[in-house]
């Protein structure tokens, strides 16, 4: 199958990349990106600039769309900047990959997402989550994790600081409360794209534990 990885050079994208290249059921990887990323024989990693997405059939004309992008509000640095990279961005790709008749998408999401809630990054990631919907791609699958564990080549203080508080506490929380380490959420990204389920799919942070 040929899979697009959109996010690939993030913590979550890069696990999704590395399990897609091993994978033999992929036979080709198409990674949009802003920086260059390693050769390898199946990968196709364009320098893209996502506020001007090409259009064009090569690259959005796949079997499956991963997409991993997403920020926080620190790194993002004001509302405006995080809607960008959490919504505007994944929905323009769903949107390029729907013209050209790709069936299925696959996104990172959040735990509580909720298009109604009081919350700004909740209610970005679930406007998100309900725009998808509405493309309707033949199979669309969004995962929820909680707090994501994994090693970043630059550490978020504030992630640090609450993944160390929910492993102090994990015996006391409910799965779906525990961490979400990056392996976990790349496995299910990569299952839902090469063994789509018709319809909408979610998983939820309790099956990312």
């Amino acid at each position: 199958m040929k899979l697009l990885i959109v996010g690939a050079t993030g913590l979550v994208g890069s696990h999704v990349l590395s399990l897609a290249l091993a994978d033999p059921r992929v036979t080709q990887v198409i990674a949009p990106t802003r920086r260059d990323l390693p050769e390898h024989a199946k990968l196709w990693a364009p320098t893209v600039d996502f506020n001007h997405l090409p259009d064009e059939a090569d690259l959005w004309g796949v079997d499956a769309v991963v997409c991993t992008l997403g920020s926080t509000m620190k790194v993002a640095g004001s509302k405006a900047a995080f809607r960008r990279v959490d919504y505007d961005y994944p929905l323009a790709c769903a949107e390029l990959a729907k013209k050209w008749h790709c069936p299925t998408f696959v996104l990172t999401s959040a735990l509580g997402a909720n298009a109604n809630s009081p919350f700004f990054y909740s209610r970005v990631k679930g406007e998100l989550e309900k725009r998808l919907i509405s493309l309707g791609f033949s199979s669309l699958t969004i995962v929820r994790p909680n707090v994501i564990s994994g090693h970043r080549s630059q550490e978020r203080l504030g992630e640090v600081v609450v993944i160390r508080v929910i492993s102090f506490l994990s015996r006391l929380l409910p799965a779906s409360c525990q961490i979400s380490p990056a392996t976990n959420i790349a496995s299910a990204l990569l299952e839902g794209a090469v063994n789509p389920i018709q319809g909408v799919n979610i998983v939820s942070s309790k099956q990312l534990a």
